[in-house]
């Protein structure tokens, strides 16, 4: 029996222009608090976004406790995108996390039966793909036989190493994040992406899983007359779109 692809709904690509065109990395904010249904709304779009094999390695962390956050405020270099947010949220990026959520995805298939290509990509080639060789802590043999094995066929050259697991989910977090700002301006409220910051005092801050790895905090709230610094501006476009 043939399944029947859902309706989709009519998108209006100007509405999420006016998102995209407006969305802007706020500095200050005013006092105006978050709607609890907005920011849980904006943090459940955010777990919809793509991410590598529905494996979810994010985490978003809501700091609400008064001297917690001003502990955030002064790992973030007192930044007025910090000082003035009405709300502060950590993105984490989780490369422990794989192992369980391979099992759990199989657990929560949403048809009766699980497919045996997804079954056996879970059980098996996924453990092959992220995990790592006994007795090879840096991926070199990984590595080298991947490289091998490209001589015959395409396949992926990684992850290989704990750096190449910070990547894949960092990249991954990143999408989360974006989808999360995108959501609050949506909504009406605005956000700022802070990338500077003590992470060793972030850490003492706030309990942070041990191997996490921080991808940015982000402020957010409504916007203040004066939050937007200066006019948007970009380099010339045919510098970074190519065609081949």
């Amino acid at each position: 029996m043939s399944k029947t692809a859902p309706e989709l709904p009519t998108i209006d690509v100007e509405e999420f222009r006016k998102v995209v065109h407006t969305r802007r990395s706020i500095r200050r904010f005013t006092p105006e608090p978050i709607p609890a249904a907005v920011l849980q709304d904006c943090l459940d779009l955010a777990l919809l976004s793509p991410n590598s094999s529905n494996l979810q390695p994010w985490e978003f962390h809501r700091v609400v406790d008064p001297e917690r956050r001003a502990n955030v405020v002064r790992a973030c270099l007192n930044q007025n995108a910090a000082k003035t947010a009405a709300e502060l949220l950590i993105v984490v990026a989780r490369t422990d996390t794989w192992q369980r959520h391979c099992e759990e995805n199989i657990a929560r298939w949403p048809e009766p039966s699980v497919p045996r290509i997804v079954e056996n990509y879970y059980r098996r080639a996924a453990k092959v793909h992220y995990g790592r060789l006994p007795l090879d802590p840096f991926g070199v043999v990984k590595k080298t036989l991947r490289k091998l094995s490209g001589l015959r066929r395409p396949m992926p050259r990684w992850p290989n190493s704990d750096a190449d697991m910070d990547l894949w989910a960092t990249k991954t977090a990143a999408l989360g994040a974006q989808t999360l700002m995108l959501a609050l301006r949506a909504h009406g409220y605005d956000s700022c992406p802070m990338e500077g910051f003590d992470e060793a005092r972030l850490r003492r801050a706030v309990p942070l899983p041990r191997k996490g790895v921080i991808v940015m905090v982000i402020g957010a709230g409504r916007r203040a007359e004066n939050g937007v610094y200066h006019e948007r501006y970009r380099f010339p476009r045919e510098r970074f779109i190519h065609e081949h």
